[in-house]
């Protein structure tokens, strides 16, 4: 028997690489397979499978062997004492290239994930398809794109770039929930010299595809960070947010936070004055439990501001209006970023709180031909279509289609609130007395003091939350203090609306 041990030890020491391969990835300022599945389960949990894969090529190449394994660590583990599968690329094999066998290992983890409704973490680096097996390789890659979509929407898929991801290699993590990248990382579909040689432009990988490229300008990144250890934390902390798959309930972590506790200090963060910007991260780390607010696309499309946090222990996701870019207003990349954003949560049974300061849709040429109107449609889409319960509090401006689009009462909201101070109206009041009495300003003694006047009699008439209570638009005003424990209550009340009887609701098809 100790033969036999002795044999399978060796040959997974052979599959585990060697020093030079370690020293190889240290020296690129990143860490190897291993050392990443290592940093992102729980200690001494993950259960490697298909450890003595062998690639399929072998015979094309004269005999040339390659490492056991196939260039990707693939198994199941523990992640804060929940079951997560994943895949781990390995650069030291052929550069972590894909070939059949590789991607049949891929396949392989995914469909176990969702056969035992857990999530699935992918952790990407990856020179792409292996040349050497020519159409198999590419058959890979559509397998796995296949797998991607027939998991979407019934477990949690996170992508981790954390070396290059060039060709096809881009499209499953497209078609994944949150993609994860470095500032060392990079994706793009055409390299750099093919741009030069096509299109005659000079750029670099990191200005092509960097990763805050990607968080910043594309969109396509959710979340940047420094380095491996960093970016595998945030996986962490981010399927502490998320359920298993769709049949289950978020992570409840019993509070510490009390669910009455008042927020004074909200009447001091956000000014009376609608003209006065501030920062909606505030309101929102005063009202969640221990002010813990995890963003989601921190750095793009900054006027629009999303991600998870906690109520009296129950994840919540929160879409804010940013006063402090673009004076809030929304456009095709908030549009895009918010939709996206409210079908994970829909899909994943985490109710929506939506905290409203918008004074209406941007305008101008360049968002009229972008397609304003259809991305904003799609808006629309998600909030209506969206089952989990539905909450909204008016913290000062509510202008036009903006307050239509938001969580309204005709897209379903379930409980609506605003504070004394909102402005509920088509527009705000000097714009209103503009277009209404224009002329009988014009002709007044004094325009100014009668165009004064009239906004003054505006805003006291309609630009206030009163009229819409007194119609049922919105259930309640209250007082800044109490916007904790009046959500949370309102939270609590709605919890029992969501449908478990649905095994898939939708997709989540990219933004």
């Amino acid at each position: 028997m100790q033969e036999y041990i002795d044999k399978l030890r060796a040959l997974k020491a052979e599959a585990a690489g060697s020093p030079k391969d370690v020293e190889s990835q240290h020296k690129r300022g990143r860490l190897t397979a291993q050392e990443r599945i290592d940093l992102l389960f729980d200690p001494g949990t993950f259960n490697q499978i298909d450890t003595l894969v062998t690639p399929r090529y072998e015979s094309y190449m004269g005999g040339k062997s390659s490492r056991l394994g196939d260039g990707v660590i693939t198994g199941f583990g523990m992640v804060q004492g929940r079951q997560v599968f994943a895949a781990a690329q390995d650069a030291t094999v052929m550069g972590g290239s894909l070939g059949e066998m590789h991607a049949n290992k891929i396949v392989k983890a995914m469909r176990m994930a969702l056969s035992y409704g857990c999530p699935f973490v992918a952790l990407n680096d990856s020179g792409g398809a292996r040349i050497q097996e020519g159409v198999d390789s590419l058959g890979g890659y559509a397998r796995i794109f296949d797998a991607n979509c027939e998991a979407s929407g019934v477990i949690p898929q996170l992508s981790v770039i954390l070396g290059p991801c060039a060709g096809g290699a881009v499209y499953s993590p497209g078609l994944t929930d949150f993609i994860f990248m470095t500032e060392n990382s990079y994706m793009f579909i055409t390299g750099p010299e093919v741009v030069k040689s096509v299109m005659q432009e000079n750029v670099s990988q990191e200005d092509l595809g960097g990763g805050r490229i990607h968080a910043s300008e594309s969109g396509v990144a959710h979340f940047l960070a420094s380095d491996d250890r960093e970016c595998l934390l945030k996986v962490r902390e981010l399927l502490s947010y998320l359920p298993s798959n769709n049949l289950s309930d978020p992570p409840y972590i019993p509070p510490r936070d009390d669910p009455e506790r008042r927020c004074p200090e909200l009447e001091q963060i956000v000014p009376v004055d609608p003209h006065k910007p501030y920062d909606v991260r505030q309101v929102i780390t005063s009202i969640v439990d221990d002010g813990r607010f995890f963003e989601i696309h921190e750095l793009w499309a900054e006027n629009m501001v999303v991600g998870f946090a906690r109520l009296d222990g129950f994840v919540v996701g929160l879409v804010a209006n940013q006063p402090m870019v673009l004076a809030g207003t929304i456009d095709i990349k908030a549009s895009i970023k918010a939709t996206h954003f409210i079908r994970i949560c829909d899909a994943y049974h985490i109710p929506v709180i939506t905290l409203q300061d918008v004074p209406g849709f941007l305008p101008g040429t360049s968002q009229e031909y972008g397609g304003i109107i259809r991305n904003g449609a799609r808006l629309i889409y998600a909030y209506s279509e969206a089952t989990v319960p539905k909450l909204m509090l008016i913290l000062r401006k509510s202008y036009g289609g903006a307050y239509c689009v938001m969580s309204s009462k005709g897209l379903r909201g379930d409980l609506l609130y605003a504070w004394p101070n909102a402005e509920l109206a088509v527009m705000g009041a000097a714009g209103a007395v503009n277009i209404l009495f224009r002329n009988e300003v014009k002709t007044a003694p004094d325009p100014q003091a009668r165009g004064a006047e009239l906004v003054s009699e505006y805003q006291e008439k309609f630009n206030n939350p009163y009229v819409a209570a007194a119609r049922g638009l919105i259930d309640d005003v209250i007082e800044p203090r109490d916007s904790r424990r009046v959500l949370i209550r309102a939270l609590h009340v709605t919890l029992s609306k969501r449908d478990r009887h649905i095994p898939r609701k939708h997709g989540i098809s990219p933004m």
